[in-house]
C-alpha cells in the first residue's frame, strides 16, 4: 500500500473541498483550484474533516495514481490555504529584471528586452533589480513559470552568470590553462 495515499489530509479552518465525481474543487481564502481526476481505479471522499483517496483495486495503474492523487490534493489545499512561494536570483554585470503589472521583463545580456507575461493566479515581484519572487495558490504554475524564467539564460558554470534558483549551488568550472612551454 502506498505510504503517502493511505494517509488522509487535514481539512484546515477556512478551506471548503468539493467532491463531485472525479472534480475536485478548494476554496480558501488565497483563491479557488479545481482539478479533476480519474476515479476508475482510485475514490476520493471527504470524512471527518479530511480528505482521503483509497484505491478501487491493486492493478499497477491504480498503485501509481494513489500516492499521487493524493500528493496533488494536498498541495491544492496547501496552496488555498497558505499559498506557494518561488524565489530567484540574477547574477551578473548589468542584468535586471522588473515586474510591471503582468508581465516581468529581463535585461540579461541579450540586444532586446525580454517579457514574460504571467498565467493567471501567479503575482510577480521584484524586490530588487536581481531578485524575483513569484507567488500564488498553484504549485504547479508557480514551478513552470519559475523554470520558464530559469530557462531564458541558465547560469553558467565558468563565471556563474545568469538566473538561478534562490539557495541553488552551481558547480563552478576551472578556465583554460596556460602551460609554460
Amino acid at each position: 500500500m502506498s505510504r503517502i495515499g493511505k494517509q488522509p489530509v487535514a481539512i484546515p479552518s477556512g478551506i471548503d473541498v468539493t467532491v463531485k465525481g472525479g472534480e475536485v474543487t478548494v476554496k480558501g481564502k488565497n483563491g479557488q483550484l479545481s482539478q479533476s481526476f480519474d476515479t476508475r481505479h482510485v475514490a476520493i471522499e471527504v470524512k471527518d474533516g479530511a480528505v482521503e483517496v483509497t484505491r478501487k483495486s491493486d492493478l499497477k495503474q491504480a498503485r501509481a495514481m494513489h500516492g499521487l492523487y493524493r500528493a496533488l490534493i494536498q498541495n491544492m489545499i496547501v496552496g488555498c490555504s497558505n499559498g506557494f512561494r518561488r524565489e530567484l536570483e540574477i547574477e551578473g554585470v548589468g542584468y535586471q529584471a522588473k515586474a510591471a503589472g503582468n508581465t516581468l521583463t529581463l535585461q540579461i545580456g541579450f540586444c532586446h528586452p525580454v517579457e514574460i507575461p504571467m498565467p493567471d493566479g501567479v503575482t510577480c515581484e521584484t524586490p530588487a533589480n536581481t531578485k524575483i519572487v513569484l507567488s500564488g495558490p498553484d504549485k504547479q504554475a508557480i514551478g513552470q513559470i519559475a523554470a520558464n524564467i530559469r530557462g531564458v539564460r541558465p547560469p553558467e558554470p565558468y563565471k556563474g552568470k545568469g538566473i538561478r534558483y534562490a539557495g541553488e549551488h552551481i558547480r563552478r568550472k576551472a578556465g583554460k590553462s596556460v602551460s609554460g612551454k
